[in-house]
């Protein structure tokens, strides 16, 4: 199986630049699954709601939406990408998932960051997995968001569900995450893709710099891929998602069957 990430610095407010960026940046590229960056239709530092309500779009029926189908379709290939998506009067930090067929699945952001607050309600779908079909074979996804890692029970939610590979669109600017992904698929037994965007926004007097930085790590906590801090990039390597299914740490440690879950409730 073909998975990797796309990181890029989105374009503010403009959802047919980052369209056409994305279409550039993946053009000639194989892959069955591809991770893009959290709100890559949008960009993220906003100052009112008037941005951020022409920055959005209802899923599944909005132009980024229909762009990741055809997308999804040209290359045959699956993609999750993060989403700025609004509901009637309501915003959510999404993610979706984009089958060549043209079906979308959706995740909404549980753990909002900082000024996150201000302009996004907090996820209300819960983390749910997905199976995806890989040539002869069908294989689970899940989502998760950014400052989602922060939290163990996300990415534990999930493969508990199992889920092989979790998805991991980011706008990161703490220097933690890349390091800690490592913890995240070793603890699991899963791999995880991050892919994280590149660049600054400074915008109303504020200012934020993403760390780039996107990384594939596998079952076993190896770094399959790792992105550069500042450019443009689509890396995409072969993995075996089988591995996933494997959650033996020695002959008499199987990391679920191992959980005490009478001396804690997850």
């Amino acid at each position: 199986m073909k998975a990797g990430y796309l990181q890029f610095k989105p374009e503010f407010c403009s959802t047919d630049a980052n369209i056409k960026k994305i279409q550039r940046l993946i053009e000639g590229k194989e892959f069955d699954l591809l991770v893009l960056p959290e709100l890559a239709n949008s960009g993220y530092l906003f100052s009112d709601f008037e941005e951020l309500n022409k920055a959005s779009e209802e899923i599944p029926n909005g132009k980024f939406c229909n762009a990741l189908r055809e997308l999804s379709k040209h290359h045959s290939g699956y993609i999750v990408s993060g989403i700025c998506e609004k509901a009637g009067g309501i915003f959510f930090n999404s993610s979706v998932l984009v089958s060549p067929e043209g079906t979308i699945y959706s995740y909404r952001k549980i753990h909002l960051f900082a000024d996150e607050k201000k302009w996004f309600s907090p996820g209300d779908t819960g983390f749910n997995v997905y199976e995806i079909a890989v040539k002869d074979t069908h294989v689970k996804v899940g989502m998760m968001i950014c400052f989602d890692w922060l939290y163990p029970e996300s990415a534990r939610s999930l493969a508990l569900k199992g889920a092989q590979i979790i998805c991991h669109p980011s706008n990161l600017v703490m220097p933690y995450c890349q390091r800690a992904m490592f913890t995240r698929a070793l603890e699991n037994h899963v791999f995880t893709i991050t892919a994280n965007r590149t660049g600054k926004e400074a915008r109303g007097g504020d200012e934020l710099e993403f760390t780039g930085g996107s990384v594939m790590v596998d079952p076993k906590g190896n770094y399959l891929l790792e992105g550069s801090l500042d450019k443009d990039e689509c890396e995409i390597a072969d993995i075996d998602p089988a591995e996933a299914l494997n959650k033996d740490i020695t002959p008499n440690n199987e990391i679920f069957q191992d959980r005490r879950t009478d001396m804690y409730s997850l």
